[in-house]
């Protein structure tokens, strides 16, 4: 790797050159897409280096691929670790990090909020495996210490959550975590690389859903894993990865490399629009509560400040009126569009409650830290001024 793509060099820089020496195949300037699913070798000598590890080649796409290999290599520079794994999808990535952390008889304490398919995880599938959750708000000081057992093997973090936006302490977290013998796991999609770095702060692996912010365009699926430990990344690769099948397409890691290039730029827009939307909500007579991290009542907002480098674009909020208010609020926008997923150019506007959060009790939702009357948006790139006159008269209808 060039100089120019080395460590101390800013954040946008990296997106656009590191992982690569400046030229590829026949002097393109961007990466080609190796769309092929296996690799020919000169010989069976050939093949046995490749396979014993001795050669870096390449064997089959299902293990890795050239262009998987660079949307790896980016990721690992970009969240400071050293090594990484792609996957077919989000909850590809955490589900098979889950499983090659924990064994039967093992615990799992998490954040008490969490995306719907990962509370599935671990309330439906990772029991039928012995595995045990306990959820805790990991928020609050001294939650964690009271949560951990001795049986208390991994802990899992959403920060900013998933739909509540509460802050977590990484440092602090893995602290306790690393006494009690347990590994830490941060789910980093809300941030991204851009404003927050939990590999820096002592966790032990990342996640992301690549489909949101990474990839940013809202056209390809995709998850990575990335830790500072390079046997762990590799016993990742062939005994998860490999065996369980969940490997990206290296269209989709194309799509995310190229995504990537703008990470930095997308995301200061995203936060600066959340902000303008944030604060037009926290004003508005309509409005029960916002929840973001950059408004200064947010309850974490100086842990926010010093834990991160921004507070992203997604902003959640109570309409007054619960439930059937908040229904016909979404119901009455026309510029902001219904949909789940976060991360796109498009402001898109759901009802976690209803929607990506169904799995949850309704009659239980407090403990979680959201309610019925919950809206998240995942503030776009549009014009501020145009999201918030469309909010101001979707409210102006209940």
């Amino acid at each position: 790797m060039r100089k120019r793509c080395g460590e101390g060099l800013g954040f946008d820089t990296q997106a656009i050159h590191a992982g690569w020496d400046g030229k590829h195949a026949l002097g393109a300037l961007n990466p080609p897409i190796y769309q092929t699913s296996t690799f020919v070798f000169d010989s069976v000598a050939h093949a046995q280096r490749v396979f014993s590890g001795e050669s870096a080649e390449y064997v089959y796409t299902r293990g890795n691929n050239p262009t998987l290999r660079l949307f790896e290599q980016k990721m690992a520079v970009l969240e400071k670790g050293e090594k990484a794994v792609a996957f077919s999808s989000g909850m590809a990535a955490i589900s098979s990090v889950l499983l090659s952390l924990l064994k039967a008889g093992d615990e799992l304490v998490t954040s008490r909020t969490l995306y719907g398919s990962t509370y599935h995880v671990v309330t439906q599938l990772l029991p039928r495996y012995g595995i045990t959750a306990r959820f805790a708000d990991l928020s609050r000081p001294g939650a964690l210490e009271a949560a951990l057992t001795d049986k208390a093997r991994v802990v899992y973090i959403e920060t900013p959550a998933n739909p509540s936006l509460e802050i977590v302490d990484i440092a602090a977290a893995v602290e306790v975590a690393h006494r009690h013998g347990a590994k830490v796991v941060v789910d980093n999609t809300f941030a991204t690389p851009h404003f927050q770095n939990p590999l820096a702060l002592g966790a032990d692996v990342v996640v992301h859903s690549c489909t949101k912010y990474i990839g940013g365009h809202g056209d390809a699926l995709g998850g990575v894993a990335v830790s500072r430990d390079p046997d762990y990344i590799l016993r990742l690769r062939f005994d998860f990865l490999c065996d369980l099948g969940g490997v990206l397409a290296p269209f989709n890691a194309w799509l995310f490399l190229r995504g990537i290039k703008t990470l930095g730029i997308r995301m200061k827009r995203h936060a600066s629009n959340a902000l303008a939307v944030a604060g037009f909500l926290a004003d508005h007579p309509g409005v029960e509560k916002v929840l973001y991290p950059g408004l200064a009542e947010f309850p974490q907002h100086g842990l926010a400040k010093r834990q991160m480098r921004g507070f992203g674009g997604i902003v959640s909020f109570e309409v007054k009126g619960g439930y059937d208010a908040a229904v016909r609020f979404m119901d009455s926008l026309e510029l902001c569009t219904i949909a789940v997923s976060l991360g796109d150019a498009e402001t898109l506007v759901e009802h976690p409650a209803s929607m990506t959060h169904r799995e949850y009790p309704r009659e239980r939702l407090t403990e979680f830290g959201f309610s019925e009357a919950l809206v998240r948006l995942s503030v776009g790139l549009e014009d501020p001024e145009d999201i918030i006159s469309d909010l101001d008269q979707a409210l102006g209808r209940l």
